[in-house]
């Protein structure tokens, strides 16, 4: 059937037609979100370090380097000579020691401050200055709709509604979060050391490079004597002592 061959419709048909005005724009919302989160977080970490040391470090060096490169019958020589005598002694005592005595206390798990006034079924004073009703008849927590500012109605007998999708919100979602976290962690350490270091070091180089008839010669001679005597005793202490109350 082709596009000339369809009926048109009738005048009874075309009355019989109707239509639904659709709501304005402004007024849906895809998603409503309400969140009310209260933290409260106590965080104490008190760090006490000792650290004592006796050190003898010794590093004498002696280098010698000669070179031809690219020098036909040069002769290239190096001779590092080196005699060390090295004596340490540590007569002494390395001792570290970290007393830490911590008192903490994060015992108070009250998030929002507290209410203040009366509490025998009357009314209240919330920390924002507001009267709250502490007789259960409009809290806002029995699902009656009541504020607990007496302003803003919230529904939590249905925290999360799903709304009409041509009228209101997509999604209705009301958060409420208390949390309250206590960390501690008191660290004590001690570190205590004696050492002695000695690194004598001798070095020649003698090189000829793309050079005929040339001649390198390297001598390295060291005569090192090294005495290293350590009299005395590395004490490390650490003594810890927390009341932490949480």
């Amino acid at each position: 059937m082709s596009d000339m061959d369809k009926k048109p419709l009738s005048a009874d048909e075309l009355a019989a037609e109707g239509a639904t005005a659709l709501p304005d724009k402004e007024v849906v919302s895809l998603l409503d979100l309400n969140a009310d989160l209260d933290l409260a977080i106590d965080a104490a970490a008190p760090i006490d370090l000792a650290i004592a040391a006796n050190a003898n470090v010794a590093a004498p060096i002696d280098a010698a380097v000669g070179a031809n490169i690219l020098s036909d019958g040069s002769t290239a020589q190096s001779l590092a000579d080196q005699n060390v005598l090295i004596n340490q002694d540590i007569t002494a005592d390395a001792t570290a020691h970290a007393t830490q005595d911590s008192g903490i206390d994060q015992s108070n798990d009250v998030i929002d401050g507290g209410t203040t006034g009366t509490t025998d079924g009357t009314t209240a004073t919330a920390p924002d200055g507001t009267t709250v009703p502490t007789d259960g008849t409009t809290d806002g927590v029995s699902g009656d709709g009541g504020a607990l500012d007496g302003a803003t109605t919230v529904d939590q007998a249905s925290p999360t509604n799903v709304g009409d999708a041509l009228n209101g919100d997509l999604l209705d979602v009301n958060v409420n979060l208390d949390a309250d976290a206590d960390i501690a962690a008191p660290i004590d350490g001690a570190v205590a050391a004696n050492a002695n270091v000695a690194a004598p070091i001798d070095a020649a180089v003698s090189a000829n490079v793309g050079s005929d008839g040339s001649e390198a010669t390297a001598i390295a001679q060291q005569d090192a004597v090294i005495n290293q005597n350590i009299d005395g005793a590395a004490e490390a202490t650490a003594d810890q002592a927390s009341d932490i109350q949480q």
